[in-house]
């Protein structure tokens, strides 16, 4: 886990500045970051555009699925635009509840809490599981709100080889004794292979560990009716494992969801404070979400897509002369030969009408630049065949 780039703070923005001084500190580390290459740019994009999306995350396309529209617009008349408090306060509605049934159904464990991030999910699931004595092992590659979680756990950090049984096996027998969670992603975010769920969770039972996985980017795109990784390694249920997962990727809405036993629930609701002090998500998103859910469970047509486009990409890409691996789900990285070459290759696809992911350091848990290409069964046909070209075409 990167602790610091180019240009990021360590501490106080004002250290070694007086407190007027505070602004130009900031500008001395935004000019270190542009030489870097690391500048981050917001994109207002217009309801509608007709640019090919292979870099947002609704890998099933049921973002604007009608069912979906419907239901959250039905939502936002009923209740109105925000859900007016935190869960314990107004913030729960029945959209809420039902939501939470569903998620726990699908994904195979006795109960589901609903966030209004995965990101405050992660964060909430390593406070309520770790303590100041227990070991966090977590993956190299890790999404940053799992380091996140960690860091602010209290807990000891060990930071563990990159989807490797062994080396984990290794580590834990190093600390007999301790209590030990294991934390990560089912496909990863940035590369988006698989990690091998089953051998990994083989070594943490054989060793009393909990295992934590989040399933964001495996979420309706793997697994029986889509359930995810964790799903398709046969682990739903399982007592010594823990689910995190948003809602903002296949099922095309937002918040995040922890599912796990009913203690782990009951101990959430009463302590953990991501839930306790945020304002629950909209009803009307929740009840889009919901929809989606039911869409995506009977949505194998659109997995097999995804598959075959996967597929077709890897092809493609190859022909080109990336060595792009097989994606495990529906993401893909494509490797730059630095920040700079990937950012201008990024503007040039969109200059084309095809929008990519961009991901340069700290995003890149090995410090290489790549394109990140996330597929979408939404997408039409020739738009698809169309956005291959113009990447393999705009290639640095």
């Amino acid at each position: 886990m990167s602790d610091s780039f180019p240009g990021e703070t360590v501490g106080s923005v004002i250290a070694g500045d007086a407190v007027t001084g505070w602004q130009d500190a900031l500008e001395r580390q935004s000019l270190a970051r542009a030489k870097a290459g690391l500048t981050r740019t917001l994109r207002p994009r217009a309801a509608g555009d007709a640019v090919v999306d292979l870099a947002g995350n609704d890998y099933l396309g049921l973002a604007v699925h009608p069912e979906v529209v419907e239901a959250a617009v039905g939502a936002l008349r009923a209740y109105g635009l925000g859900a007016t408090g935190s869960r314990l306060v107004r913030g729960s509605t029945e959209a809420h509840a039902a939501l939470e049934t569903d998620l726990a159904e699908w994904l195979g464990f006795p109960r589901a809490l609903v966030y209004s991030s995965g990101f405050l999910a992660n964060l909430g699931a390593i406070r309520a599981l770790a303590g100041p004595g227990t070991l966090l092992i977590s993956d190299r590659y890790n999404h940053a709100s799992l380091i996140d979680g960690c860091k602010s756990s209290g807990a000891e950090v060990v930071v563990a080889p990159h989807a490797d049984p062994a080396a984990l096996a290794a580590l834990l027998a190093a600390h007999p004794g301790r209590e030990v969670v294991y934390v990560t992603e089912s496909v990863f975010s940035v590369d988006g292979d698989l990690a091998p769920l089953a051998d990994l969770h083989a070594v943490t039972s054989a060793h009393g560990a909990l295992m934590l996985v989040d399933d964001a980017h495996a979420l309706g795109v793997l697994g029986p009716e889509g359930a995810g990784g964790v799903a398709a390694a046969g682990l739903s249920g399982a007592p010594d494992v823990v689910v995190t997962a948003t809602l903002s990727k296949a099922l095309g809405g937002a918040g995040g969801v922890i599912a796990g036993p009913e203690p782990l629930a009951r101990h959430l609701i009463d302590t953990g404070r991501t839930f306790i002090y945020d304002t629950a998500p909209p009803p009307s998103v929740v009840a889009g979400v919901g929809a989606a859910l039911r869409l995506a469970r009977r949505a194998d047509d659109r997995r097999a897509l995804l598959t075959t486009r996967a597929d077709a990409t890897v092809r493609r890409l190859h022909a080109a002369g990336f060595t792009t691996p097989a994606p495990a789900a529906a993401v893909l990285s494509v490797p730059a030969p630095g920040p700079e070459a990937a950012l201008a290759w990024a503007a040039d696809c969109r200059d084309r009408g095809v929008a990519v992911g961009c991901f340069r350091p700290p995003s890149t848990p090995d410090g290489s630049s790549r394109l990140r290409l996330t597929l979408n069964a939404g997408i039409a046909a020739e738009d698809f065949e169309r956005a291959l070209d113009v990447i393999a075409e705009c290639a640095p």
